[in-house]
């Protein structure tokens, strides 16, 4: 039984919450879990993702990715923006496709159709595209070049009271209503589609080809962003809480701990305690390129978990390139931020990454390196979700923290179960910092 689903955390992070506002405004929001299984060495990355959710534009709808064992990928898109939830001032979403006895939901265009399953052969986006796309992990939107119909929007369901773990059911809230449903419920009545929070994540995708997975597992929030003890932080700052930075960047769970199963074309996955990561971004417009490394999952070290990316971003009317490293290691948070550190790198187009950064009292260097093609992953565009970036879970990622004014180094850790991604163009050459 998961814990409570929304019951807000000393680890819940500024901008847990769902961001769109009603407008219809070019919007888009994405959410990306994790889960690392050492015993296997395999990962698990599941990436949500909702675009234009007023509904009734060109790219109005929402899709579902998940990078699997080996790198392996499945996708599938939700055409209806009206069968998605999300509560407003904590972690927790859903999307549903089928429900029921192969019903769908009331209004809704098929989201499980051949034709809008995203697995065509679409050349990867990776090198070469000139249009300005998102990038920061979990920035995954949903294509739906079909326009759904202009029906009543209901607001997003909100958390439910802690006198009850889950939302109240009531004449007034059908069984196939989309909302958080007790995991029971959701197995029962909903064929494909997901759901997740901060402490709970399950769902279940088929694509057209046979290809499948099905997952539930319980997590136990470790590190949000910030040091442990601490009000948690929010990624960007903040000035996050303004709308000068698009898209906006949070990371929800720097570290956590998953028990449950993942069942994946048919193999079954049963973990206890494995590594669990999550973050999301948001907004309206998109960076032009970036670049991306993670690992909570380092050898000889359960308790060190590793953030670091960076991108060319707009700001107001003008665009910049900015990064940042984030380590948490035995309860303290250390930051290197534009704001109160010097932070470098050097990214090629694939296959290297390199990162450094001190700010007064602490020094940090960081590398990834993969001799794997890596996974073209989709992205949000200005024209909706392409293949616009290049993914591995299988990345070797080295880490050393050293205290500047002791002249002592405190963390040494390296692992061969790290994220690596670049994105977005132009990629023709090795990406330096400029200072």
């Amino acid at each position: 039984m998961p814990l409570h689903p929304a019951i807000p955390s000393r680890l819940q992070t500024p901008h847990s919450g769902y961001h769109w506002d009603g407008s219809d405004r070019r919007f888009f929001e994405g959410w990306y879990y994790r889960v690392t299984l050492p015993d296997c060495g395999q990962t698990f990355a599941f990436m949500y993702s909702i675009e234009d959710p007023i509904g009734g534009k060109p790219h109005s709808g929402g899709a579902a990715q998940i990078l699997g064992p080996n790198d392996e990928y499945l996708c599938r898109t939700f055409p209806d923006v009206h069968t998605f939830w999300a509560w407003k001032h904590a972690l927790g979403l859903g999307h549903w496709g089928k429900v029921g006895e192969g019903r769908a939901v009331s209004g809704q265009r098929s989201a499980v159709s051949g034709q809008r399953s995203a697995v065509s052969g679409q050349q990867s986006a990776v090198s070469g595209q000139r249009s300005a796309v998102s990038g920061q992990r979990s920035a995954v939107s949903g294509q739906n070049q079909l326009n759904t119909p202009h029906l009543p929007i209901s607001p997003s369901p909100q958390p439910p009271s802690s006198a009850s773990p889950y939302p109240p059911s009531s004449s007034s809230s059908h069984p196939l209503t989309p909302r958080y449903l007790p995991p029971e419920q959701f197995t029962q009545h909903v064929q494909e589609g997901y759901q997740a929070t901060a402490t709970w994540h399950q769902g279940s995708l088929r694509e057209p080809s046979g290809a499948s997975a099905r997952w539930e597992y319980q997590i136990q929030p470790v590190y949000g962003w910030g040091n442990a003890n601490r009000l948690q932080q929010s990624t960007a700052g903040w000035v996050s809480s303004l709308q000068i930075f698009e898209p906006g960047w949070q990371i929800l769970m720097a570290h956590g701990l998953a028990t449950g199963w993942i069942e994946w074309n048919g193999q079954r996955y049963d973990f206890e305690n494995a590594p669990a990561y999550s973050e999301k971004n948001w907004g309206g417009a998109f960076p032009q390129k970036w670049f991306w490394l993670n690992c909570n999952s380092f050898e000889g070290e359960p308790d060190l978990a590793l953030t670091a990316g960076g991108g060319r971003r707009g700001v107001l009317w003008w665009m910049e390139s900015v990064a940042m490293i984030g380590v948490h290691y035995k309860g303290t948070f250390y930051e290197f931020v534009p704001w109160n550190a010097q932070v470098q790198w050097e990214i090629q187009p694939w296959g290297n990454w390199r990162m450094w950064a001190e700010n007064s009292q602490f020094t940090v260097e960081l590398t990834g390196t993969t001799d794997l093609p890596g996974t073209p992953l989709r992205a949000p565009t200005a024209d909706g979700l392409v293949f616009a970036c290049r993914d591995t879970m299988l990345g070797h990622i080295t880490l050393r923290l050293s205290d500047r004014q002791r002249q002592t180094t405190l963390l040494e850790a390296q692992s061969d179960r790290g994220g690596l991604e670049t994105g977005g163009a132009p990629w023709d050459h090795v990406w330096k910092s400029s200072h």
